[in-house]
């Protein structure tokens, strides 16, 4: 059994057809090259996982260009939806290794239940009783000692009344759908664009900053940071603690 397995977290790319296309000041393919070639020099990891809100603009040449930047790495890369994605061209063009779209992820005695939160292009996202069920069934009949529960929206209110306004509207039942099963040993997500690791109700809540533009935490409406882009970096040991930390982009 290996020591430890590391995760590389890539969350919140809004690319567009246009790979010069800006949003909110940023060109978000050039921002996510750079976020790229700075993560795979400072860590090796054995998986990918992207977080949601791989697109901004709903098109095909969006997710293409994903792939061809993260296909050539040899790494499996496991991608879920944000609400910015379009599902359809998600799974057309990010469904064939190495990637996988909404499959729960096997590393030794770790599982990475994989869920889906869109709801449309509300801002806002969902679990629902389906979804809700199925990572209960899973939690219930896997045999893996320690569990990851991945997802895009943030389960928690973070302190941003705006950003708060378009959460997760299920968050509290994960919490507690989570509370039921001690393997699970964190809740991994997107969307904020800021780093969170906190614990709420005895679960470990991780986020990843944006690898575009930031949003200024504890803000009452719409704003944007300063801070640069940047990853998360995790390592799951077989005694089932996890050593987290993120890193930014310095130029």
């Amino acid at each position: 059994m290996k020591p430890s397995y590391e995760l590389l977290q890539l969350s919140d790319t809004h690319m567009f057809a246009s790979r010069s296309e800006v949003r909110e000041g940023v060109a978000t393919y050039s921002c996510f090259v750079r976020t790229l070639d700075d993560a795979m020099r400072n860590t090796d990891p054995d998986v990918i996982l992207l977080t949601g809100d791989i697109a901004e603009d709903y098109s095909r040449e969006a997710y293409e260009a994903i792939r061809e930047l993260l296909e050539p790495l040899g790494r499996p890369v496991y991608c879920l939806p944000g609400n910015h994605d379009h599902l359809g061209r998600m799974v057309e063009v990010l469904s064939d290794e190495p990637f996988h779209f909404l499959e729960s992820l096997r590393l030794g005695p770790w599982l990475l239940p994989m869920l889906s939160t869109w709801d449309g292009d509300r801002g806002g996202g969902r679990l629902g009783e389906d979804e809700l069920k199925r990572l209960a069934e899973e939690l219930e009949t896997t045999d893996a000692d320690h569990a990851l529960v991945c997802l895009h929206h943030c389960p928690i209110d973070v302190g941003s009344l705006w950003l708060d306004a378009v959460g997760l509207d299920d968050g509290h039942d994960l919490l507690m759908l989570a509370q039921r099963f001690p393997r699970v040993r964190a809740i991994l997500c997107g969307h904020i664009h800021q780093e969170l690791d906190s614990v709420v109700h005895g679960v470990r809540l991780l986020a990843s900053p944006s690898t575009c533009y930031q949003f200024k935490p504890g803000s009452k409406r719409f704003t944007l940071d300063e801070m640069p882009p940047g990853y998360r970096s995790l390592h799951l040991f077989p005694d089932g603690h996890i050593e987290s930390s993120v890193s930014r982009v310095k130029d």
